[in-house]
């Protein structure tokens, strides 16, 4: 069996006298779809601010690739290999989005400042690949016709869409997805849904934060249940639904 994507060992997170997250621990196997789900407030967010460096742990420790993450700044985990979506959509509203896409790419550029401002041709060569590598992924979340539109003046749905494909450009192992289906119609949750295992199927490896049950049961390989900063199971989507733990979670019990 393959060693962990990612570990978060027994993660804890303190604001002032507040128990945010408490002593945390699971795995993300490489190549698998991981749900972390849990009421408002079970600190899903949060441990994504953990995991992408910008929050810093009370205690524990989160690996990835065998490195530690917990003393990194969020651009050293980004060139690592991690990308995240945002629970409210951040895109640059006056770009393009085509520009929005070329902005996650060059993340990528290994040309600097000055080797891109006198436009040597081996820069111009990166430039124009990363292009086409823009626009492939404008293709593939569906958006190929919208690229000289304003990401601004995209439907909400699209602009999901539009954060999905900046995230893909820096080419991320693991991509993290805080609740993508916020605000969609049922059309574009199916969408969704099939968009999440067709990433799943280039070989990026998934972390997904998300309130519709359905798509996390039908898209998910595994599951993580937070309640009050608490892991409380953990497992399958069969055995998820079934645990009376998560069930009196959400629903409550007498």
């Amino acid at each position: 069996m393959s060693a962990p994507l990612l570990m978060v060992h027994n993660v804890s997170k303190h604001f002032g006298g507040i128990s945010a997250l408490s002593q945390i621990h699971f795995t993300v196997e490489p190549g698998r779809i991981k749900g972390l789900i849990g009421p408002n407030g079970a600190g899903k967010t949060t441990l994504f601010n953990l995991i992408t460096g910008i929050y810093k742990v009370s205690s524990g420790n989160i690996m990835f690739q065998n490195k530690s993450l917990v003393r990194m700044a969020p651009h050293q985990i980004a060139r690592a290999g991690i990308a995240r979506t945002f629970q409210n959509v951040r895109l640059f509203t006056n770009l393009s989005v085509l520009d929005n896409v070329m902005v996650g790419v060059h993340q990528q550029l290994k040309a600097g400042f000055v080797a891109a401002a006198l436009n040597l041709p081996w820069t111009i060569n990166e430039e124009r690949n990363y292009h086409i590598q823009a626009e492939k992924l404008l293709r593939f979340v569906g958006l190929d016709g919208h690229a000289g539109l304003m990401a601004g003046a995209l439907p909400f749905g699209q602009q999901r869409l539009l954060e999905i494909a900046r995230a893909l450009a820096a080419n991320p192992q693991l991509l993290l997805l805080d609740e993508p289906a916020a605000g969609l119609s049922s059309p574009e949750r199916l969408s969704l849904l099939n968009l999440i295992k067709e990433i799943q199927g280039m070989g990026t490896t998934v972390l997904l934060v998300e309130h519709d049950m359905d798509l996390v049961m039908k898209v998910c390989d595994e599951i993580v249940v937070l309640e009050f900063g608490v892991k409380i199971a953990e497992g399958d989507p069969g055995t998820i639904q079934n645990d009376h733990r998560v069930i009196a979670a959400y629903l409550g019990e007498e």
